[in-house]
């Protein structure tokens, strides 16, 4: 397990030789061409095209909040990897299954019938709507058995991935613990919602239970390093604050806009880095199961130590026994507080798995990209993956909504679960 008294930047030098040590994988298999029986090509890569379609039925139609979409975007993702991979000759550990293939099937075909059966499962009120959009996806192709049996391979891979998730404890019945000690959550203004408990309840995709990976105890009320949280938050997270400058104003909304840029970067890495269908579908898989699992994880802490937000610490601070914090019952948050408990961070649990693995799938930190944001208004461009890390822990406590400490431990949190996945998923076979 990682050591915990690292920060974010400081885990990024062990990365590369870590990844070294787990074979020789980042510049032969990850970056570097597919082997040559896995030669998916095409004008259109059918992968970025059906994930940018999940996104339509999953943020614009569904309306998944963060730690429902994380699960639907993991069951597509897996799905069309375990068909591309089938077709390649299984170069890679397939997640669930490799049906049966003669190499010679559509890729697009099987892309869309992937996508399209889980999609359809998951939302059954979209199936003529998904429906509309898979039939015009299979008129581009030409007719005949490579089509027929692209169109088995992807059905037989979305069926494996649909039964697994039966019963996996999304969407359960579980309830956050409420308290009214100093520490302890509660529901928090302007909306007082509880929702998602179930999230660390449910089956992990990788891990083999939600509370493998656990986070020290947060700082104790009186101490020096909660004192440094909750000033720091009271002054630069506060929907007044005369401190917080514009650029980490926009950063906070950009960060907290639920539309999630990552999705936009997770395709713009695949275009701008050249990676060809299955090389797309290994990438999509590994992030969106490792970023789902880091949200079980996170979550299941989050249950685990039932943690104040700032907005009640703040507002409460005289009641936390620390003579070096003020309380102002008037304290409000820059962003809507998320409807349960602070520690630690689900944000910085997703961006530490999703930017740790970009980096030892490319094998370099150091490539630039960028992500629009309609809360903000704003295109944020990095210039590295440890770069954007560092802003979405500035970023959330900017916005109000979390302590420095949930954000750094999410951070490393994220980063154990991503160095899980990759030593026992996803691994080239030959």
């Amino acid at each position: 397990m990682t050591s915990r008294n690292q920060t974010p930047r400081a885990i990024w030098s062990r990365i590369i030789p870590a990844t070294i040590a787990l074979g020789s994988l980042v510049a032969t298999t990850m970056t570097g061409p597919a082997p040559a029986a896995a030669a998916i090509t095409g004008p259109a890569n059918p992968v970025v095209t059906w994930d940018l379609n999940a996104q339509t039925a999953i943020w614009d139609i569904a309306a998944q909040q963060p730690n429902e979409q994380v699960r639907s975007f993991a069951m597509v993702s897996g799905a069309v990897y375990d068909a591309l991979n089938a077709i390649a000759g299984t170069p890679y550990q397939p997640y669930l299954v490799a049906p049966p293939s003669r190499g010679t099937e559509s890729a697009d075909a099987a892309v869309a019938a992937a996508a399209h059966d889980v999609l359809a499962a998951l939302f059954p009120a979209q199936q003529e709507r998904l429906r509309t959009q898979y039939d015009a996806a299979l008129a581009a192709i030409p007719d005949g058995r490579s089509k027929q049996d692209g169109v088995q391979v992807g059905a037989r891979a979305a069926a494996a991935m649909v039964t697994a998730r039966q019963d996996d404890g999304a969407f359960g019945d579980q309830q956050w613990r409420n308290g009214t000690a100093p520490g302890q959550w509660r529901p928090t203004p302007p909306l007082f919602l509880s929702q998602g408990a179930w999230t660390g309840h449910m089956r992990p995709f990788l891990m083999p239970r939600a509370s493998m990976i656990r986070t020290p105890e947060p700082p104790r009320l009186t101490s020096k390093a909660y004192t440094r949280d909750l000033n720091e938050v009271k002054e630069l997270g506060s929907a007044t604050s005369t401190v917080r400058t514009q650029d980490q104003t926009e950063a906070a909304k950009w960060w907290h806009d639920r539309r999630s840029a990552s999705w936009e970067i997770k395709r713009q890495l695949a275009t701008t880095q050249r990676l060809d269908a299955l090389q797309t579908a290994r990438f999509f898989a590994m992030t969106d199961l490792i970023v789902a699992d880091s949200g079980v994880a996170c979550f299941s802490q989050k249950d685990f130590w039932s943690y104040w937000r700032p907005v009640t610490a703040i507002q409460l601070a005289d009641t936390d026994g620390n003579p070096r914090t003020a309380a102002d019952p008037g304290w409000q948050s820059l962003l809507v507080t998320p409807p349960f408990p602070e520690y630690p961070s689900g944000h910085a649990c997703g961006t530490g798995a999703r930017m740790s693995l970009y980096r030892y799938f490319f094998g370099r930190d150091d490539i630039a990209f960028s992500g629009s944001s309609a809360d903000s208004g704003t295109t944020r461009q990095f210039s590295s993956f440890s770069q954007a890390l560092d802003e979405l822990i500035g970023a959330r406590v900017w916005g109000g909504v979390h302590f420095r400490t949930a954000d750094v431990e999410g951070a490393k949190l994220g980063e154990e679960v991503y160095r899980y996945a990759v030593r026992h998923y996803f691994r080239p076979l030959r």
